[in-house]
C-alpha cells in the first residue's frame, strides 16, 4: 500500500505539473497575440515556480534505494569535550526533530543518555514518514560545531564534534539472522531528568552484537519486554544497514569521482563565532543562516548530498539545488 501510495502521488504531482506547463504556455502566447505584458509577466513567473518545483521532485526520483522508503532510526553521539560536545548533540536532536516536523515526518524519542550538566551523551530517534531513511540517510557523519561557548567564563571560542548515524527501519520481509551466541543483553534502570520520569526497576535494554561490536539500548517503555523487542529490532536493522554500507563502498571504489560517506567522516560544519556560516563538506553547499539551519532548514543540504551520491561530483547541480 505504501508503495502504490508513492507511485499515486508521483503520478498526480507529474500529469499535475504537465498541466500546468501548458496552461502557462498558453497564457504566454495568448498575451503575446493581444500584447498584454501583465498575462506574459504573470505566466513567466509561475513558470519560474514550476521550475524550483521540478527541481524539487527531481530530488525524490534519486530515492530509489532498496531500503529508502522506510522508516529511519537516526542515533547522535556527542563527542570528546565533555559539556560542550553533549549541548552541540543535543542541538543536533533538536534539529533533526524540526526537520522531521516540518516534513511532515513523526519523530519518536526511542531512548537518551543525558549529560551531567547539560546536553545529551548520546539519543536515539525513530523518524516515521514516506522515504523517511531516504532523506535523511546522508546526514550520516560527524557534524563540527565552531561558537563561543555558553560555558565558559571566559567567552572563549570552542570547537565541538558530535555522531550522527541514519539506519532504516526493517519490516518482516527482510530476514536478519542472529544467532543467540553472538549477543549480550544488559539490563539497567532508565536515566532521565528525576521524579516519574526514572523508572524504579531495571527496564531499559542494551544489546551488544559481538562479531561486529554493534550495540543498541532502548529505555523509553517502562516494560522491560517491550524495550527488549524494540532492541531487538533496531540490532537487526543496523545489522541490515551496515550491509547496505558494505554494498555502496564497493559501488563508490569503482567510482572514484563519488565521495564517500561514511561514520566518522566529517561532513558539515556549522560556525556561529566569529561569522556565521554553515558549510557541507562534501558537497559545497553553504548557508549564512545558521539559525535557520538548526531550526530544521536542512533540505539543500539533503538535496545536494543525495544528487551528487547518484550522480558524482557536485558542481552544478549543487547549485542548482541551493
Amino acid at each position: 500500500m505504501r508503495k502504490r501510495q508513492g507511485l499515486e502521488g508521483a503520478l498526480t504531482v507529474f500529469e499535475r505539473l504537465e498541466r500546468e506547463l501548458g496552461d502557462n504556455l498558453e497564457l504566454i502566447e495568448l498575451g503575446e497575440i493581444e500584447n498584454d505584458a501583465d498575462v506574459v509577466s504573470e505566466a513567466e513567473k509561475a513558470l519560474e515556480g514550476l521550475h524550483r518545483e521540478t527541481q524539487k521532485r527531481e530530488v525524490e526520483t534519486l530515492l530509489s534505494g532498496e531500503a529508502d522508503g522506510n522508516d529511519s532510526y537516526l542515533e547522535i553521539h556527542a563527542g570528546a569535550g565533555g559539556t560542550e560536545s553533549q549541548d552541540w548533540a543535543q542541538m543536533l536532536m533538536r534539529m533533526y526533530i524540526r526537520w522531521a516536523e516540518q516534513r511532515g515526518f513523526k519523530a519518536e524519542l526511542i531512548g537518551s543518555n543525558e549529560g551531567e550538566e547539560a546536553g545529551i551523551k548520546s539519543a536515539t530517534l525513530l523518524i516515521q514518514g514516506l522515504n523517511a531513511y531516504g532523506w535523511i540517510k546522508t546526514e550520516s557523519g560527524v557534524h563540527r560545531l565552531v561558537r563561543i561557548s555558553p560555558f565558559d567564563s571566559n567567552a572563549r571560542r570552542h570547537t565541538s564534534f558530535a555522531s550522527v548515524w541514519a539506519f532504516p527501519v526493517i519490516d518482516d520481509s527482510i530476514d536478519i539472522d542472529i544467532e543467540e551466541k553472538d549477543v549480550r543483553i544488559d539490563t539497567y534502570r532508565a536515566s532521565g531528568a528525576g521524579g516519574q520520569h526514572v523508572n524504579t526497576t531495571d527496564s531499559a535494554v542494551r544489546i551488544t552484537h559481538i562479531p561486529t561490536g554493534i550495540v543498541v539500548q532502548c529505555q523509553n517503555q517502562r516494560s522491560q519486554h517491550k524495550n527488549r523487542a524494540t532492541a531487538w529490532d533496531m540490532l537487526r536493522a543496523r545489522l541490515y544497514e551496515a550491509e547496505l554500507q558494505r554494498r555502496e563502498e564497493e559501488a563508490q571504489a569503482q567510482a572514484a569521482s563519488k565521495t564517500e560517506i561514511g561514520w566518522g567522516h566529517q561532513i558539515r560544519s556549522y560556525v556561529l563565532q566569529p561569522y556565521q556560516m554553515v558549510k557541507d563538506l562534501r558537497t559545497g553547499v553553504e548557508s549564512s543562516n545558521p539559525v535557520a539551519v538548526l531550526d530544521g532548514d536542512i533540505d539543500a543540504f539533503i538535496e545536494a548530498a543525495l544528487a551528487q551520491r547518484v550522480h558524482g561530483g557536485g558542481g552544478e547541480k549543487v547549485e542548482d539545488l541551493s
